[in-house]
């Protein structure tokens, strides 16, 4: 269970990054007073356009960063103060993610096994299921930087999840995938799902979030401007897809924001 209690996160901009965003304060709030509640056995999406603050909120969860204001708790354990706890409960994924280019898909799969201390005998068990899910072993002995861009993702994905974790977050799963690819993704996390683990995805593609969630909560400008179910969404704002949902939702807030 993930439980985020008025969450904001502020970034202190240099002069370069003031330029490059063409911002004229040095402060920039990136996430602003976000609180949602996530549970096992569930596909969680958070939704929003690329620079909502969705990659921020996650990290803060994942405890790559820590909150300007506010707490998370993941399974009981606050992210900031015990966040040896939560990194072995949780795994995080993210496009930026990049496996070493001179190693086996087999090798870092093995090594990362060894450094969270999963006996051998489990680790190959580990390693059988999600190589052959992924459609890896064909490619397990070949250097990572052989690979297509596809078949890195899924080694990432193999790899990071060598420990069996109750939590699994994903940052645009699918980004940049071809169909074939995403589509072995997305059924791995509906897996997961049915095993009971609790998988929380970012994405800015509502078809994807529409099929895939059980719930969600909308980031727009870095507030969440809604959490619920894909019914409670179509209903508060009168529209047919989340789609139309979420476009509802964004010029209500524009509005105010105006």
């Amino acid at each position: 269970m993930i439980e985020v209690q008025n969450v904001t996160k502020i970034y202190k901009l240099n002069k370069k990054q003031m330029e490059e965003q063409k911002a004229s304060a040095s402060m920039k709030i990136a996430v602003k007073n976000v609180s949602l509640t996530a549970q096992e056995g569930e596909i969680f999406g958070v939704l929003g356009p690329n620079g909502a603050g969705k990659t921020t909120l996650l990290r803060c969860i994942s405890t790559l960063l820590n909150p300007t204001e506010g707490s998370i708790l993941v399974n009981g354990h606050d992210t900031v103060k015990e966040g040896d706890q939560v990194r072995q409960s949780l795994a995080f994924l993210t496009n930026e993610v990049k496996m070493d280019p001179h190693f086996s898909p087999k090798y870092l799969f093995r090594f990362f096994g060894r450094l969270y201390g999963i006996p051998e005998d489990v680790i190959t068990e580990r390693q059988k299921e999600l190589f052959e899910h992924f459609n890896i072993t064909e490619f397990e002995d070949k250097r990572v930087e052989e690979l297509s861009t596809g078949m890195k993702q899924k080694v990432s994905i193999a790899v990071s999840l060598v420990h069996d974790p109750g939590i699994v977050i994903f940052d645009e799963p699918t980004n940049g995938l071809d169909i074939i690819t995403a589509r072995a993704v997305t059924d791995y996390l509906k897996l997961l799902k049915e095993r009971g683990k609790l998988v929380i995805i970012s994405t800015h593609i509502m078809p994807e979030a529409q099929k895939l969630c059980d719930r969600m909560a909308m980031i727009i400008q870095g507030s969440c401007v809604f959490q619920g179910t894909l019914e409670e969404a179509l209903v508060q704002t009168h529209a047919e897809d989340l789609e139309d949902a979420f476009f509802e939702l964004y010029r209500q807030t524009m509005e105010v924001e105006a």
